[in-house]
């Protein structure tokens, strides 16, 4: 662990050295990212302006539930990039040369992709949530914050442990999309309340694709909705789960792969 962390380090030196190179791109992606975050939240409100009820959820519930949504997103997408995981190392054969070093060989991928600007998606989910909270009058115990972060761990170890199976898909495949696209699709449906969906929809987003433990299971145990307190607490059960899964399926398929010349 010691010696990932030091060469994260490194990875992360680099990746500023890089990036500040051309301060104004670096600052007009930052900038992009927040507008469409808001562009989303606006969305939001203007449905509601005409919906103040969502099956008994109201308009703050609903962002609150939104702001926790893109805080383990952007954790997610800032240290496990598998957008071009097809593209780039099973089609270029980049995955021969990560094999070749002795580094584990997610780890090293996870290393290679990681975007720090992502972290501003967190304190964009922050605002948010306070924004909500504060609307809401909501009042927190002292032992919530550690609940929190714990809650958003064991979400973004759901994300990885669900899009570490789907780009180990690839060892088996030479598409150059997946159905990581889709998926993705999918997801957004966990920042939305899922007992307004049906019973097929609600099974899926809960034991199958468990997106709704990244957005409105955790975040109703904060709005002190007692009936979703079960699944809240399922959250960090869910993740560990999860994510050996996707360890499991991505060594099986690494044991598989056999070079991209095959």
């Amino acid at each position: 662990m010691r010696h990932i962390l030091g060469i994260f380090m490194d990875y992360l030196s680099q990746y500023f050295k890089t990036r500040l190179a051309y301060r104004t791109d670096f600052l007009g992606e930052l900038v992009s990212y927040f507008i469409f975050e808001l562009i989303n939240l606006v969305f939001i409100i203007v449905v509601f302006q005409h919906v103040p009820l969502l099956n008994d959820w109201t308009r703050e519930e609903i962002i609150f539930i939104y702001g926790f949504f893109l805080i383990p997103y952007a954790v997610f997408t800032m240290f496990f990039g598998f957008w071009d995981f097809n593209e780039k190392y099973i089609i270029r054969g980049e995955m021969d040369r990560v094999l070749t070093r002795p580094l584990h060989n997610l780890a090293q991928i996870c290393l290679e992709s990681i975007a720090p600007d992502r972290i501003f998606g967190v304190f964009t989910g922050l605002i948010i949530m306070g924004y909500a909270a504060i609307r809401l009058d909501l009042s927190f115990a002292w032992y919530d914050p550690f609940l929190f972060v714990g809650l958003v761990i064991s979400s973004v170890l759901i994300y990885a442990g669900v899009y570490t199976s789907i780009s180990a898909i690839s060892f088996f495949s030479d598409s150059r999309t997946g159905i990581a696209p889709m998926i993705w699709n999918i997801q957004n449906y966990g920042r939305y309340p899922v007992d307004v969906y049906n019973k097929i929809i609600r099974f899926i987003l809960t034991w199958i694709l468990p997106f709704a433990f990244v957005g409105v299971y955790p975040a109703a145990y904060f709005l002190r909705k007692e009936v979703w307190y079960t699944y809240a607490m399922l959250t960090p059960v869910m993740g560990i789960i999860f994510f050996s899964i996707g360890l499991l399926v991505w060594n099986w398929g690494v044991r598989k792969y056999r070079g991209a010349g095959s």
